[in-house]
């Protein structure tokens, strides 16, 4: 006994020498195989929302041993390498054991390695199996335990493993034949695990599933001497089935995902602010919904946190892969017409304005504006309603009559001005009355930012993705709170789809010309929600109707997310009256220029001064002694708004003239617009 125990350590003294004689001709050891994973795409509690292949097509996605389950741990260590929380690199006793068990078969049963030297090998992996190449481990495996504690070096086999075909690392390999996360392993997917890295390619389940049968049931075997499970447990682990096939990676969220990524292409690990579970069944929802639709319909669904304007789930289409559907294209971002989903916000600057209030009585009745003939959807009428029934119930004719007493050309630049992206039919063409019922073009993300700023009490917001984002500069205002509040408790009084409970979420729907698009969008105190339906190639789908097939949609949406019961906090300077008791300047919308058919008979609208191509001295008798500019129009009906390049220098006024004070020398665009939407431009040099 004494002399075996003299010539292991005679053996340790002679092998650590040869050791340090033969590290110090190696080179320093790479690591970049470690750091080299795949890309991934996290949600905002770290959640695996997409990963993506690296550069030579590997699965290999980080991960640490606390992101795995602990009983996979103890039976690694207990099959691999039972001595490992003990050596140093290297298992005296590991490789005699080795050595006389080929003694005594004539054959290699047991490498003898440890897991720290299968680190070593695969940092350097090497196709020769000889002594050298079993030493040139051993030094590597002594350096690593010297430059690491045994979590990193634990980790770094988990990272680098190979699991068979393209996978690498016991994350992919669990996401791969398991579908989930390796912390939740059952006992008999652990012992799988912990059996292919020795031989990946013979033992993988999805081609040899017997081998791997048998490969599992030795490292049961081996757990159950161990006391890592109980006899019952292990029965049950043998009777599971080994999985046949392999299961394709989470997809959640991949149009976000991939602009995050073209965002930042050099970062390996994005975290956004997508809530994984939300994400997952809104997709659910978008692709259960779309069943009873024709297949090139898709939709879109935008979540959003109305205190912070993160996005907690983003559906970009019904299927990212559906060719007919363009299930690649990301149709929160597709330029769309909103139909009658802008109207509350002609109500809310209305409001703003103190052009009304939602007990102003508004005329639902046939009226011509020029040429320009609106209609409610239903092809009925009205007749005298309140401004807050007009909203409920959607009626386009008291909307463009609000409209026009506002200006389209102050409703667009307002928005604009808060930050929502429209874009008008003709570019650079001044917008006309049709812009109040979808004559213009917005994105989902677009619209459904605007009625978060409803929900905030007018402040906008940026929407943003990713995690950490900050706003840096102060959020517009579109309207001030009671504006805000009047359209909020107004719109939660809108009638719900079918089966739905009334006065929870306060919403606007919205069906495009031609029935192209059909529009939801609703909000609470925490949350907005944002659901568009249609094709991605902008063709027209019969009986597409925003209350008939998005409504529905949002509701459900809701009942998924959860509906905050709070009511919206009103203002205490809001009024709450009934009609009667509004100032009489509220109580009725008067406008002076008849708009029935006798308008057809009003002159088409010109602007008299200054003509087109005028040159203009700037010390000229046209000008008043203070240096200001008179501009005349004729023709077209007030109130009339005044631009100069695209800029409003007036507010709505009845009188065809007014006074401009030129800032300086230089070609100038000079702009007018009347209440039906008309414009005239002239061009002139000051000088």
């Amino acid at each position: 006994m004494k002399i075996a125990a003299g010539a292991l350590g005679i053996s340790t003294i002679a092998g650590a020498t040869a050791l340090t004689s033969y590290a110090v001709i190696l080179p320093p050891l790479d690591l970049s195989a470690a750091a080299d994973h795949s890309t991934i795409v996290l949600d905002r509690e770290g959640k695996l929302l997409r990963p993506f292949l690296t550069a030579d097509g590997r699965w290999k996605l980080p991960v640490t041993s606390g992101d795995v389950d602990p009983r996979y741990l103890a039976m690694h260590k207990a099959y691999e390498d039972k001595r490992f929380d003990q050596h140093l690199g290297i298992d005296p006793l590991g490789l005699l054991r080795a050595a006389g068990q080929m003694v005594a078969h004539g054959r290699v049963v047991s490498g003898g390695s440890t897991l720290t030297m299968q680190v070593a090998r695969l940092l350097e992996p090497r196709e020769e199996r000889s002594l050298a190449a079993k030493l040139r481990q051993a030094v590597r495996a002594v350096e690593l335990e010297w430059r690491f504690d045994k979590a990193r070096i634990l980790d770094l086999y988990l990272t680098l493993a190979p699991f068979g075909g393209n996978l690498e690392g016991v994350r992919a390999a669990s996401f791969a034949y398991f579908g989930k996360e390796p912390k939740r392993l059952s006992t008999a997917e652990a012992a799988l695990l912990v059996a292919l890295p020795q031989s990946p390619e013979t033992r993988r389940p999805d081609r040899f599933a017997e081998a791997a049968r048998k490969a599992r049931e030795r490292v049961l075997e081996r757990a159950g001497k161990a006391g890592l499970a109980t006899p019952d447990e292990i029965a049950a682990a043998r009777a599971e089935p080994v999985p046949l096939a392999r299961r394709p990676f989470p997809n959640l969220a991949p149009h976000v995902a991939e602009q995050a990524v073209a965002e930042a292409p050099a970062r390996r690990s994005h975290r956004l602010t997508l809530d994984a579970r939300l994400q997952a069944s809104l997709e659910d929802l978008a692709r259960q919904s779309s069943l009873g639709l024709p297949p090139q319909v898709s939709i879109a669904i935008l979540a959003v946190d109305n205190e912070t304007g993160e996005v907690r789930a983003s559906v970009g289409g019904v299927d990212y892969f559906a060719a007919e559907r363009a299930g690649s294209l990301d149709l929160t971002r597709a330029l769309r017409s909103p139909g009658s989903a802008l109207k509350p916000f002609i109500y809310a600057l209305a409001f703003d304005n103190g052009i009304a209030h939602p007990e102003t009585m508004l005329e639902d009745r046939p009226v011509r504006y020029g040429i320009y003939i609106p209609e409610n959807f239903d092809m009925t009428f009205q007749g005298m309603v309140s401004a807050r029934k007009a909203l409920q119930l959607s009626l386009n004719v008291p909307a463009v009559d609000l409209l026009a007493a506002l200006g389209p050309q102050r409703f667009v630049s307002r928005l604009r001005d808060a930050g929502v992206g429209l874009a008008m039919p003709k570019e650079g063409g001044a917008p006309g009355l049709a812009v109040g019922l979808g004559g213009l073009g917005i994105t989902l993300q677009d619209l459904t930012r605007a009625y978060v700023g409803l929900a905030r009490g007018g402040e906008m917001l940026p929407l943003h993705f990713r995690e950490g984002s900050t706003q840096a500069e102060p959020a517009p205002r579109l309207v001030d709170p009671v504006a805000a509040w009047y359209v909020a408790d107004t719109l939660l009084g809108a009638p719900p789809p079918l089966n739905a409970v009334p006065g929870r979420i306060a919403y606007k729907t919205g069906t495009s010309y031609g029935y192209r698009d059909a529009w939801a969008i609703g909000f609470d105190r925490k949350h907005t929600i944002g659901v568009w339906v249609g094709r991605a190639d902008n063709g027209a789908v019969p009986g597409l109707v925003g209350r008939a097939v998005a409504a529905p949609i949002l509701f459900d949406a809701f009942a998924r997310l959860g509906i905050d019961p709070r009511p919206f906090p009103q203002p205490a300077d809001a009024i709450v009256s009934s009609t009667g008791h509004l100032p009489p300047p509220l109580r009725h919308l008067r406008q002076d220029v008849p708009k029935t058919v006798a308008a057809i008979a009003t002159p088409a609208l010109k602007l008299a001064f200054p003509p087109d191509g005028a040159r203009i001295d700037l010390s000229a008798a046209s000008l008043e002694s203070s240096g200001q500019l008179n501009l005349k129009a004729a023709g077209g009906s007030p109130p009339y708004v005044w631009m100069v390049d695209g800029t409003p220098i007036t507010s709505p006024q009845r009188r065809r003239e007014t006074i401009w004070q030129p800032s300086g020398k230089g070609f100038m665009r000079i702009s007018v617009i009347d209440a039906t939407g008309a414009s005239e431009s002239v061009s002139v040099r000051l000088q």
